[in-house]
């Protein structure tokens, strides 16, 4: 039953659907066309958009923040999944201009934000908690995740789309050639999974490489101990050379990296693919 209620009230919220041109319409009525500069490739079929929009689970009467919205095409499957306020941030005036066709037929649920989504607060734009929902342009999207991973009080869950071969990165356990140190800032402080790929076709202009949408959930407290920056500079030095030993690559940590190791209760002999991330957290500790 309360399934049937979620469904209905998300049909209702999607009448206003009826009342839009189509997005390839919009394209052509403002002159957009993607700008490589602005990392932008444009998902106009309403059947994927609501796929990702519903992918963190429901947004019904929730505040949803989307980066990069483009003509609009998140945007428009984000009210019609039962958004409550969005906040679009979009630096591209030719989209803006579209967007503001869109917030007219929604009036109050849509808020547009002009400028880099680098430099924005958002603790100023969104009350907590709050929802990311965006298709990232890819020249900007670890820059922006590792943003708000110092801001995860203000979120409850984000659902974001990367090149697949970053998503990878991001969810990759220790081990492998993928795992690094995107893989342990994120996994520290948040449960990533990847939710599914979307091929380039689906885009308009086809990127040259697949993207994954993941979701990623904060954690209520960090998967160990540590003091964000150390970790973040002992990740960083023994993944900068992560060929080496970790008795060589933490050298630039450390004047006596063996006594740090030790300390750490790890063998000088591993490699920084080798280390959990509660282990990095060990040596974090260590380095205090």
């Amino acid at each position: 039953m309360a399934d049937d209620a979620a469904d209905d009230a998300a049909n209702g919220s999607a009448a206003f659907l009826e009342d839009l041109p189509p997005l390839r319409d919009v394209l052509a009525a403002h002159e957009i066309r993607a700008t490589k500069t602005l990392g932008q490739n444009f998902l106009l079929d309403l059947n994927l958009t609501r796929k990702i929009a519903r992918a963190g689970g429901s947004i019904m009467g929730k505040t949803v923040l989307e980066i990069g919205a483009g003509p609009g095409g998140l945007t428009r499957a984000l009210l019609a999944e039962g958004a409550g306020h969005v906040v679009a941030i979009e630096r591209d005036r030719r989209c803006l201009a579209a967007l503001e066709e869109l917030a007219a037929v929604v009036p109050g649920r849509l808020t547009l934000v002009e400028g880099d989504a680098l430099e924005v607060d958002e603790y100023a734009l969104t009350p907590r908690p709050s929802r990311i929902v965006a298709n990232l342009p890819y020249n900007i999207s670890t820059p922006l995740l590792f943003k708000w991973l110092d801001r995860l009080d203000l979120f409850e869950s984000m659902t974001l789309m990367f090149q697949k071969e970053v998503a990878q990165r991001i969810i990759a356990p220790p081990g492998g050639k993928t795992y690094g140190r995107l893989s342990v800032m994120v996994q520290w402080r948040c449960a990533a999974t990847a939710l599914f790929d979307l091929p380039p076709r689906a885009f308009t202009p086809a990127p040259k490489v697949t993207s994954t949408v993941i979701g990623l959930t904060p954690l209520v407290e960090p998967r160990a101990p540590a003091d964000a920056a150390i970790l973040e500079r002992v990740v960083a030095a023994a993944f900068g050379q992560r060929r080496k030993m970790l008795r060589a690559s933490l050298k630039q940590v450390s004047s006596d990296p063996l006594a740090l190791l030790a300390a750490a209760g790890l063998e000088p002999t591993l490699r920084a693919e080798n280390l959990s991330v509660e282990q990095f957290c060990a040596l974090a500790r260590a380095a205090t």
